[in-house]
């Protein structure tokens, strides 16, 4: 059995798409490219698929992970090519690895989010972002199923700063841009309650709803405060593998 490994997008109004939809369209994908799928065992059979920290709905992404599992051996990136063709457009795949680690998910601790702020003044925006990490704590309440519950959401944001978004032309209103770096931690911190917290400490209220992107996902660096690219472990770990063992995977690959 092979694992293959895929970086996707959500852009543009596919943003919308919930999970639910995204696995729908990606299994009809795998259907239409042919890709020899592993399904698991049972009276309801489905194919082998994981994935992995999946943006919530309404909010744009350009790092997606999920990994399948193969019954025959595919080339990668040709595997990536195929399934691309089949994706609508917005769900993009990106990138594809062949797994040779473990742990996908456990590479998974934190995210770079942007959020533009149309309607803010760039130095409003970082004022609100200074007030915020200079607070020992930020509670925020957020809408459950079990009824409201309240958390800090200071303690899982990494940084935090605020940018003039790029002018489109003269006489154009402000917009601010934020970069989040958040840890995954439990509860999940997300871009909404960051922005239930600029507004508990600096009454920052932008005027339309904030336009979020999740930039990266993987690992957390905390001594240059970065975050790393999941996939480069596999990445690594193909380039370091045998000559022989390498030309071997190649012969039973799918032309």
């Amino acid at each position: 059995m092979q694992r293959i490994r895929l970086r996707y997008t959500k852009r543009g109004r596919l943003r919308f798409t919930s999970h639910r939809d995204f696995q729908r369209a990606f299994e009809r994908a795998l259907r239409r490219a042919e890709v020899p799928m592993a399904y698991s065992a049972g009276f309801t059979p489905h194919p082998k698929v994981s994935y992995a920290n999946a943006a919530p709905t309404g909010t744009a992404s350009e790092a997606e992970y999920l990994e399948i599992a193969l019954t025959d051996h595919r080339d990668p990136e040709r595997l990536r090519l195929l399934l691309d063709e089949s994706m609508p457009a917005g769900l993009d795949i990106t990138d594809a690895v062949e797994a040779r680690t473990s742990g996908l998910a456990d590479r998974l601790t934190a995210s770079v989010w942007e959020l533009r702020l149309q309607g803010v003044h760039p130095v409003d925006a970082g004022r609100a972002a200074a007030a915020f990490l200079a607070a020992g704590a930020v509670e925020v309440s957020r809408k459950t199923k079990n009824g409201i519950r309240s958390f800090d959401a200071r303690g899982a944001v990494a940084g935090l700063e605020a940018r003039p978004a790029p002018a489109d032309g003269p006489g154009q209103e402000p917009c601010a841009i934020l970069r989040l770096v958040v840890r995954h931690v439990t509860p999940a911190v997300r871009p909404d309650d960051v922005l239930s917290g600029l507004h508990a400490v600096a009454d920052l209220a932008p005027p339309v709803p904030a336009a979020v992107t999740r930039l990266a996902q993987g690992l957390f660096d905390e001594e240059t405060g970065t975050v790393t690219d999941p996939l480069a472990p596999d990445r690594e770990a193909v380039l370091a593998a045998p000559p022989m063992a390498a030309g071997s995977a190649a012969a039973t690959a799918a032309p």
